[in-house]
């Protein structure tokens, strides 16, 4: 048994003072006021905050990495342990629009990894099967349209979670709604669907939309495009990525002012340079360089970004003015929901994994736990 006192405790909905939580075999077992506290192995914090670890569901690479370049369980590891130094205690390694023999071998390799790395959630594949017109940052030799055997392939997966990436324009609604039955969670992302099919697409059973306003059909007077359908839809999840250089600062106030705040995930869409990888990598053959933050290729394209969740958190502080109970959530709650693992992460609360991050008073990570153990315990 571990006891984490001395730090304020947001549990994932407020905010607690004066208590200290209680942790054995890597769930937490109670929150009790510090004058209860048990004795024995009393770790003080020493002040910040204490909150639920952060879950990212778009992690294309970091720390020097890119999953297709590495799909094995060794760069997924590599992966995470880069994005752990910022908060990131569960995420969602994720394949880019590649060739089937590469999602084959990432799905394997997350398999694995779900047994070695605890923070491997399962696996976004993003794409292949987008709208060309919106591909981004996507090679266009390897966009296809989803065949029966796919979903064949992605039912089969067995590597916990896996989200899938699609543009509803060009998968019917009856391949939506048998991917769903097979358990996927289905988002939305790089097309040029109207409004109409992105609605007639989550009717159908898809759960979200891939980072808001990218790569998707912008609103017109009479066609609310995607982005429309997205802000629209209640119940929809939406991603966003808050680095300043993929969404406008107003488009991201306005966004949050649209929408209820408990279906916002903040994401990172993180790439090699991110958490300490180098300024510049190879993407497909294609490549991409780091300027002032911002990712992009020769041809000036965005691919992806250098943002880590901790950054995340405190540009959506400053610059949507959320409150940091929202913006905390939107890192580790509505994830977790989305991924329906809402009863194990994104809480702190009795029978949850402790999966933890503690912060100092400018909302920079300390130190992180992962089912209990603490990075500095050197685990």
């Amino acid at each position: 048994m571990i006891v984490l006192s001395g730090a304020r405790i947001f549990d994932g909905e407020r905010f607690r003072d004066d208590h200290a939580v209680v942790v054995e075999a890597g769930r937490i077992v109670a929150i009790v006021p510090y004058s209860e506290k048990p004795h024995g192995a009393v770790r003080d914090l020493g002040g910040g905050l204490l909150a639920p670890g952060y879950i990212d569901v778009q992690v294309n690479g970091g720390g020097g990495v890119l999953f297709n370049d590495e799909p094995t369980p060794e760069g997924i590891a590599r992966i995470a342990a880069a994005h752990r130094k910022h908060g990131t205690v569960g995420l969602l390694p994720t394949l880019v629009t590649d060739a089937p023999e590469v999602m084959a071998a990432a799905i394997a390799a997350t398999r694995e990894a779900r047994r070695l790395t605890p923070a491997t959630l399962g696996i976004h594949l993003e794409g292949p099967f987008l709208d060309p017109r919106r591909k981004g940052a996507h090679e266009l030799r390897y966009i296809r349209d989803l065949a029966p055997s796919d979903v064949a392939t992605i039912a089969a997966a067995n590597c916990g979670t896996v989200m899938l990436t699609l543009a509803p324009n060009r998968v019917g609604v009856e391949r939506i709604a048998e991917l769903v039955r097979h358990g996927v969670l289905v988002s939305l992302g790089h097309s040029d669907a109207s409004y109409d099919q992105a609605c007639a697409a989550v009717k159908a059973g898809a759960r979200a939309f891939t980072h808001l306003y990218n790569a998707m059909s912008a609103p017109a007077g009479r066609e609310p495009g995607m982005v429309g359908a997205a802000l629209d839809l209640t119940d929809a999840f939406v991603g966003i990525i808050a680095d300043g250089h993929h969404v406008h600062d107003a488009n991201l106030r306005i966004a949050f002012a649209a929408k209820r705040h408990d279906r916002f995930m903040l994401i990172t869409d993180a790439m090699p340079p991110a958490a300490g990888g180098p300024d510049q990598f190879d993407l497909q053959g294609r490549r991409v360089s780091s300027v002032d933050g911002c990712l992009r290729l020769d041809d000036g394209t965005l691919a992806g970004s250098v943002l880590t969740m901790d950054e995340a958190v405190r540009y959506a502080l400053k610059v949507a003015r959320l409150a940091l109970g929202d913006a905390l959530a939107m890192a580790s709650r509505v994830p977790a929901t989305f991924l329906r693992r809402d009863t194990e992460l994104g809480r702190i609360a009795p029978g949850h994994l402790a999966s933890l991050v503690h912060l100092d008073d400018d909302l920079r990570v300390l130190d992180t736990w992962i089912e209990g153990r603490s990075t500095s315990d050197g685990s």
